[in-house]
């Protein structure tokens, strides 16, 4: 059967900070952040804003928005949600530590209430991950039928803003799209369906501490009385190489095994850590940097939510158009990398 992406939606919080404001508060500029990163903005939630609010309303959005596209029985975007069978979410920043699922305070806002919840915590592999999960559980129950995937992210809330090298690099936002199943089986060639045709997931653990959040899990738990939060640090030098390399090597499979050929790719869409790293994968896989989609100039780094956010800005916008091919592809804590093979 084919799991097919129908509705797309984004959630960005109104508060938009630029490198000039953040050069007022700590030793950068903007020049600086531009040149190392790419990034000229990102979105900062107000702290009254959590993970779930921003994922409900990217939610939302897609509903909306394949309610719009799509001759559907339902009526609004109460009653598609009260169709759903399987809510994912990926974020490093859910609303409480361990429990409950941030996933089932979204499902419970929603009215999905037939909805199954879950949480994927990858970091910023996390959407690529949970597209693959939702597909599954879709393929393994002939009675399932939709599934919510979300990314959602409040990462200035555990960045160090004492360090200039790791904090002008992270935004809050998030991203979702609604997945359905629908026709038959799909293949990657030029008259294929459209769908999600093939994933790539991978891991590589001995670089667990090049990503972390060191405080506030079972190994380093806060103490009672202690001011500290918890706080990402990143080993950027380390992380650079492995993503540079897990791209690369994620496309140049895709592609090789599904027998893909660059002119047959709409699109490349890439989880938005660090324009050079996208640069440098272009580079070494030979192919014009226009053909990966970027924006990370506006938003900068928000994690599990780049890439649905990414997708839905093309869908809105027109330039994903149906029987394209693209490919999505990330890489996260852990570490971790995977990516996507989707006929629009």
């Amino acid at each position: 059967m084919t799991i097919e992406i129908i509705g797309t939606g984004r959630a960005l919080p109104p508060r938009r900070v630029s490198n000039g404001e953040l050069a007022e508060r700590i030793d950068t500029s903007d020049a600086w952040i531009r040149s190392h990163t790419g990034i000229a903005a990102r979105r900062i939630a107000g702290e009254e804003t959590a993970a779930s609010d921003l994922g409900i309303a990217a939610a939302r959005e897609a509903l909306n928005l394949a309610l719009e596209r799509n001759r559907m029985a339902e009526q609004t975007p109460e009653d598609l949600a009260r169709t759903l069978d399987l809510i994912v979410l990926g974020s490093t920043t859910q609303d409480y530590y361990g429990c409950p699922a941030t996933s089932c305070l979204i499902q419970r806002e929603l009215g999905a209430k037939k909805a199954a919840a879950l949480d994927i915590t990858m970091a910023c592999s996390s959407f690529i991950y949970g597209l693959e999960t939702a597909a599954a559980l879709l393929k393994a129950d002939p009675r399932r039928r939709r599934a919510l995937v979300i990314g959602a992210e409040v990462l200035t809330r555990i960045v160090n803003w004492e360090d200039r090298g790791s904090c002008v690099l992270f935004g809050d936002g998030a991203g979702a799209v609604l997945l359905e199943k629908t026709g038959p089986e799909n293949r990657a060639g030029p008259d294929g369906e459209p769908g999600i045709l093939r994933t790539i997931l991978g891991a590589d653990g001995s670089g667990w501490e090049h990503l972390i959040i060191r405080r506030g899990g079972s190994r380093h738990p806060l103490k009672k009385g202690e001011d500290a939060v918890p706080e990402v640090s990143m080993n950027g030098r380390a992380v650079y190489t492995f993503a540079v390399a897990a791209i690369t090597g994620v496309i140049r499979r895709m592609m090789e095994e599904e027998r893909i050929l660059p002119e047959d790719l709409a699109l490349i869409v890439p989880h938005q850590a660090n324009a050079r790293i996208v640069q440098a994968a272009a580079k070494r896989l030979g192919m014009p940097e226009e053909k990966f989609y970027l924006n990370i100039e506006e938003y900068a780094n928000t994690s599990s939510a780049s890439i649905p956010i990414a997708l839905d800005e093309l869908n809105r916008s027109g330039r994903l158009k149906r029987g394209n091919l693209i490919i999505t592809v990330g890489f996260g804590a852990g570490l971790t990398y995977g990516g996507n093979l989707i006929r629009w």
